[in-house]
């Protein structure tokens, strides 16, 4: 059963320098919290979101019925990750289209919609971003952190921009940085998208329109690497649309595989921000905490002070397997303590969203090492 939540905001005056050179200011960061923290302050889980999620990491609205957050199936009283013993925190990253500030609001500098001079955000920006929330809610220390795919990521990034703050962290399939084909295939979606004529080079806003083809198209796109080649024959195969009927159309939906994606294009470009899209693919692009290191991923994870959680999936191609060895091998290499599980899954890359009782069993036993830890605080 899920549960009633409430979304938040909190507003920043001071400004938060980016990664860039360049800073925002006056601005606000949506979240959610779920389950009680402690007394000693020390039972605190941050739970960082991928792509097109939010800070809705669990529940529902009690308005909304069908509105459950996007790991309610992990995040919940008696869950893997029980709020019954954790305060768990979800925040919407700056720049997205879910509450926190971003380029569909008001730049307090100019009077204007930001649009596309909404400055270019890192990982990094996030994870500071993230830290202010927590400095004013009062958590100094995180029991964990913990993410998929880009979310992965954040916790990753966690482990390094403050080792002092995490004590453990979980980093589900994701990667230390993007691969080339992952940046080829974030490239062909923006430039779905910028090429779309409704674009207006992101200011689109103030001509009364949307880009929806070029969302369609990005969506389409990324939609295609979250589900393993199983899964889609599966599911789809090569079943016509209408039967048997074939209408020797270059341009006619005929197969099942296309309608789908076509519903998932048209559902997405209802709902998600064009700019949005650029700035977290540029993002996804960006991160890369072994590049100051030479590529050297072992020096680059030896500031990591926390105990970790690494999960795969064997058919997620998207962050295969082998991406997360890396990290394990690193972390091991400056003597961390590592937990590793590579399930096999048919559902590639979205298999970290869905319900896999060796995964779940997982993760639920990896908390409960963290509530005994904390003893009677949790």
């Amino acid at each position: 059963m899920s549960f009633d939540v409430t979304s938040q905001s909190m507003r920043f005056e001071a400004p938060l320098p980016l990664r860039s050179g360049a800073q925002i200011r006056d601005y606000s960061l949506a979240y959610e919290t779920y389950g009680q923290l402690n007394a000693e302050r020390s039972n605190a889980v941050l739970v960082c979101h991928a792509l097109n999620a939010s800070h809705h990491v669990a529940g529902r609205y009690a308005d909304q019925p069908k509105s459950e957050g996007w790991w309610d199936n992990m995040i919940g009283p008696g869950k893997s990750l029980d709020t019954n013993r954790f305060f768990v925190i979800g925040i919407n990253n700056l720049g997205s289209c879910f509450g926190s500030t971003g380029p569909m609001h008001v730049n307090p500098d100019t009077g204007r919609i930001y649009g596309a001079d909404f400055p270019v955000v890192t990982v990094e920006d996030w994870v500071d971003a993230q830290a202010r929330l927590l400095d004013a809610l009062g958590i100094d220390t995180l029991a964990a952190v913990m993410g998929g795919s880009l979310g992965g990521m954040q916790a990753l990034s966690w482990t390094l921009q403050y080792p002092e703050r995490v004590r453990h962290a979980a980093v589900i399939a994701s990667a230390p940085n993007l691969n080339a084909e992952n940046i080829a295939f974030n490239e062909v979606a923006r430039r779905a998208i910028v090429t779309d004529p409704d674009f207006h080079g992101g200011h689109f806003y103030e001509h009364g329109v949307v880009p929806r083809r070029g969302l369609r198209i990005a969506r389409m796109i990324g939609h295609i690497t979250y589900l393993s080649d199983d899964v889609m024959n599966e599911k789809f195969g090569r079943q016509l649309r209408n039967g048997t009927a074939i209408h020797y159309s270059t341009q006619d939906v005929e197969f099942q595989i296309e309608s789908y994606l076509r519903y998932q294009g048209d559902k997405f470009s209802e709902y998600f921000d064009a700019n949005t899209y650029l700035l977290i693919t540029r993002a996804l692009d960006y991160f890369d905490p072994a590049g100051a290191y030479g590529g050297e991923l072992r020096a680059a994870l030896a500031r990591a002070t926390a105990k970790f959680l690494l999960v795969s999936f064997s058919t997620d191609w998207r962050f295969s397997p082998a991406r997360s060895r890396e990290i394990v091998k690193a972390l091991l290499d400056n003597r961390r303590s590592v937990s590793y599980a590579e399930i096999d899954a048919p559902h590639g890359h979205d298999a970290f969203l869905l319900d896999d009782a060796r995964y779940l069993g997982v993760v639920r036993a990896w908390f409960e090492g963290i509530a005994a830890e904390l003893g009677g605080a949790a």
